[in-house]
């Protein structure tokens, strides 16, 4: 067992660990490995709160949240372009410590693909990230989303956008 409780990321996991311990010390290890992966990080939709508080701030919610813009059909085995645009009123910023730092776009809970930018992509000016992908569609119906990365404040999802292959 560590000396001191500075290696554990809490004094929960300690305590869980130490009483796990005490009764057998075969998990340890086991235990040892899942405190220590990271958490699942915490993802913002701008529908997870009231619309009083979202006119309030509409602004922090345009410059975040990922919009999926493509046509409302596409054809099996041809290539479909989809656009993905943070920002429709209000510009985010491409500052070294606070900037969008990727864009995915899924396909329900299929990864599809991804966009990574570099502080001063946008020329260290606020803007409009945008990322056009292109993706061939397969026989079944698509229902599309994106999500990005603000460096100081987290993971962004947008809403689905439905796309009928045909």
């Amino acid at each position: 067992m560590p000396g001191s409780i500075t290696s554990w990321q809490s004094k929960e996991a300690w305590s869980i660990v130490r009483l796990l311990h005490q009764k057998s010390g075969t998990f340890i290890s086991l235990l040892l490995y899942s405190f220590n992966q990271p958490a699942m990080p915490r993802i913002f939709t701008p529908v997870d709160i009231t619309g009083e508080e979202k006119e309030i701030r509409k602004d922090y919610f345009d410059r975040h949240t990922p919009v999926v813009l493509c046509e409302d059909s596409a054809r099996k085995g041809e290539k479909f372009r989809v656009k993905v645009r943070l920002g429709t009123a209000y510009t985010h910023p491409d500052d070294p410590d606070h900037h969008i730092k990727y864009v995915q776009l899924w396909n329900r809970e299929t990864f599809l693909a991804e966009a990574h930018f570099a502080p001063g992509a946008l020329g260290n000016r606020a803007g409009h990230v945008e990322v056009d992908f292109y993706i061939v569609p397969g026989s079944v119906n698509m229902n599309l989303s994106a999500m990005a990365v603000c460096t100081r404040h987290g993971l962004w999802q947008s809403e689905p956008r439905e796309v009928t292959v045909g």
